[in-house]
This record gives C-alpha cells, structure tokens and sequence, in this order.
C-alpha cells in the first residue's frame, strides 16, 4: 500500500500550539535551520521543525519538536497549521526550486514573518519578489564579516543597517593611557567609543571620563569606512 500521507509526525515531545501566540515553524533541518531551531528551542521558544530527509529527520528527533513533511507540497504545511504560526524560517537554500516553492506556500497561506535562505544575489532577489520578508544569505554575510575581522584589530563586527555598523576591537596605541575625551576619538575619527570592557571587570558604558588601557576591549559604533581607518591605527 502506497503511503500517500504528506505529514508524518516524528517527535515523542510536544509540538507547539497552533496560536497566534505560537512560535517559528523552520522548514529545513540542515546546517542553516537546525542551528537556527536548536538555539530557539535552548532559548526556550516553541519551535517546530519540519524535514523531508529521513537521516535528518533521525539526526534531530527527540531533540526539537518535528514533524517529517515535504513543504513544497500546500497540502502538508496546511495538515501541520503553518498558517498559524506568526513566524516561518526557510532553510532549504541549496535547491532553488524547492525554496521558491516553500516561500511562495508560506506567502500564499498568510504567514506574517517569513524568513528565507538564499544562496545567491539571484536566489534573494526572487524569494524578495514572491514575498519573503527577510532574506539572509549566510555565506555571504559570513564572508564579509570575516573580511572586515582579518582586515584590522577588529574582534567582531555588526553592520546594522545603511552602513552604520558596530564593532569589537583592540584600542589604538595612542588611545591607550588617556580617557575617551583626551583621546577625542569622536572629533578625530566619526566613530563613537560605546562600552569598555577591562579584564576581570564588568562591562561599562563609556563616558567622556572613561580611560582606555592596552588591555581593554572597546565596543565603537559608526559609518563602516571610519570604523575601518580607526581600527587600523597602530
């Protein structure tokens, strides 16, 4: 006998509720959607996996709440009530049709969030078009990040939005022994000193009174460009 079953649940835990209060429905348990399921399930979020391939779906049973579904099909995601979770993640990025299929699903049954992986500038731009809300390229952003970190003194880097970005870094030399305001790093460079963290000492907002040592960690906020040239001062 065929099984023609679009759904199989393959979870011995509880699924979340199917509210307007329940969680993120994350479609695609490789790399991508299995960190993103299993952080929101550590942070205790409800969080609902959904996965075509048997081997993940071993990989991952007893570990989130899953069911083993092919979410190109409108049947299942309606059988598994996709259409009330507020949030969605796509994680299948590396078959394209499969993406667009799910995306364009989750986009006609109303999701109010739906957050999808792309591959390429290309694949973006078509999950943009048929209505994802958010579209991450992981390898893309990964790559770039790592650019600016091996660039400089640079430890972390977030860039948040038209360039504005925040960083982790190691102070200049001539930053080191004088406070933020001696050191006039707002005047001289465009970029804004937020925090300080010292070793053995908790992290503190900065103010003009805040002096920076060799030792200190400095959390600096600004345009990318000038974060770049005061990272690179000796």
């Amino acid at each position: 006998m065929v099984d023609n079953d679009p759904l199989k649940p393959r979870t011995t835990r509880r699924a979340p509720d199917s509210s307007k209060d329940a969680g993120v429905l994350v479609i695609g348990l490789g790399r991508f959607g299995s960190a993103i399921a299993d952080t929101l399930e550590r942070l205790g979020r409800d969080v609902l996996g959904v996965e075509r391939q048997p081997e993940l779906i071993a990989q991952w049973a007893g570990r989130i709440p899953l069911v083993e579904a092919d979410a190109t099909n409108p049947e299942a995601l309606e059988q598994l009530g996709a259409r009330d979770f507020p949030t969605a993640v796509v994680g299948v990025g590396s078959y394209l049709e499969a993406s667009v299929l799910i995306t364009g699903n989750l986009v006609d049954i109303g999701v109010p969030q739906i957050w999808a992986k792309a591959i390429s500038a290309e694949h973006a731009r078509i999950l943009q078009r048929i209505g994802a809300h958010h579209v991450v390229l992981p390898e893309a952003d990964a790559g770039a990040r790592v650019a600016h970190l091996v660039s400089g003194r640079m430890l972390d880097y977030i860039e948040v939005e038209d360039g504005f970005t925040i960083v982790k870094m190691r102070p200049p030399q001539e930053t080191q022994g004088f406070t933020i305001a001696q050191s006039k790093i707002r005047e001289r460079y465009g970029v804004t000193v937020i925090g300080v963290k010292s070793p053995g000492i908790d992290f503190v907002y900065a103010t003009p009174e805040t002096r920076i040592s060799a030792n200190d960690l400095l959390i600096v906020s600004g345009n990318a460009d000038l974060l770049e040239r005061f990272a690179a001062r000796p």
